[in-house]
């Protein structure tokens, strides 16, 4: 058993939202030798399942929708916890720790975890319009799949990990594939320019039409069908079906009148603490990064788990800060990207092993002198074992202007 033996272990947990987070989090305490009462609330019908293959295996149909689920029913079971599941929080009352369910039920728990995750953003005025997805659930993800038949014109709004992650799959589908978005090339944002010049060289090999550079103002819509998606230049760009992959937002709307502080996410201290007894973990906790000074919310399938074993400990007694460094992937048609730490848009970037033209590389992003992040493509083990990298330049003194 694991509990510190100077810490009364809350006699009831409750953890909102049936994802990785949360079910992490009541597996980690279970592991650590917990044995109160646990309770999982979640908005959807499904019990937990995996996010990555959503726009990779399940969109493209290599895999069926019960090969996502994360856990069988018997290992579920085998963890005594009760889920309560496809009925949403709507409201939470800190003083009594008490959490209000969409349809009426009311769940009181010692210690409150929310592990909620993000909503997909949508285009204004796009919500009532046949043809137009976004893809952040399981069930997103099934009717993308059942609107794309063959001959499908595709366009897919949003240049980042998503949205070009789904035009990578369309395109392996041999649809129509037309990538749009403000930035100048496919996750500019996530790893700067020369990587996504690589990416953008990669799709258009395979046949991808990059539409980027421009934003998008809205979309074009005949017999409440979307026609197509017009940029700021007021071109439109046709589709028969639209993909919106412009980002997410924290689940917090159900949190508006319980006195957290919310500030894109759930806010929290150093130790995924909102307020004592009330932890965040996953796409919606942002909290206090001791390694990097600010406060920091991340959204990938690694932190979603480190973080909520984290809070597991500290429910338990652990305390100990949550300084983790990033780490995320992602698979376009044969290429395997890893980034491990951070890269901030304006970090000096060097090849350190392999090379560019290959497609088959590391390369190290310095800021200030540190170095914050490594980017492996196609050369996982390398850019892993670069990773040291970047705990030193974490342990490293802040430098001085």
């Amino acid at each position: 058993m694991s509990i510190d033996d100077d810490v009364r272990a809350p006699a009831r947990v409750l953890v909102v939202g049936a994802s990785a987070s949360g079910l992490t989090t009541v597996e980690t305490l279970r592991r650590k030798g917990y044995e109160g009462r646990i309770t999982v609330l979640g908005d959807e019908p499904h019990a937990p399942y995996d996010r990555p293959p959503l726009s990779k295996q399940v969109l493209s149909g290599a895999w069926e929708p019960e090969r996502a689920a994360l856990r069988t029913q018997d290992v579920l079971s085998a963890l005594d916890a009760e889920f309560v599941l496809g009925d949403p929080a709507v409201a939470l009352d800190r003083a009594s720790r008490r959490v209000r369910t969409e349809s009426g039920r009311e769940l009181r728990a010692d210690a409150i975890v929310i592990a909620t995750g993000v909503r997909a953003r949508r285009l204004p005025g796009s919500e009532d319009l046949a043809g137009v997805h976004v893809l952040r659930t399981l069930d997103d993800a099934l009717a993308l799949r059942a609107g794309l038949p063959a001959g499908t014109r595709l366009v897919v709004v949003g240049e980042g990990v998503l949205g070009s992650e789904i035009a990578a799959t369309a395109r392996t589908l041999g649809l129509d594939v037309t990538l749009t978005g403000p930035l100048s090339a496919p996750m500019a944002l996530q790893v700067g320019p020369l990587v996504s010049g690589v990416l953008a060289d990669l799709h258009t090999e395979r046949g991808v039409e990059l539409r980027l550079g421009n934003g998008v103002v809205g979309l074009t819509a005949e017999g409440g069908r979307v026609t197509g998606v017009r940029l700021a230049t007021d071109e439109v760009l046709p589709a028969d079906a639209v993909v919106v992959a412009i980002g997410a937002s924290p689940a917090t709307e159900w949190l508006a009148d319980s006195g957290l502080e919310i500030d894109n996410g759930v806010v929290c201290d150093s130790h995924c603490r909102a307020e004592e007894g009330i932890y965040a973990v996953g796409d919606v906790a942002r909290w206090y990064h001791e390694g990097l000074g600010r406060l920091v919310r991340l959204e990938n399938r690694t932190n979603a788990t480190e973080q909520a074993m984290a809070v597991a400990g500290e429910i338990l007694g652990a305390d100990r800060p949550y300084a983790p460094v990033p780490y995320f992937w992602t698979d376009q048609y044969d290429a395997k990207l890893q980034v491990h730490g951070f890269l901030p848009p304006d970090a000096e970037v060097d090849v350190v092993e392999g090379n560019l033209t290959a497609r088959r590389f590391v390369a190290r992003y310095r800021s200030e002198g540190r170095v914050t992040g490594v980017l492996g493509w196609n050369m996982p083990k390398q850019a892993r074992i670069r990773r040291q990298e970047i705990v030193d330049g974490l342990d490293a003194p802040a430098p001085t202007h």
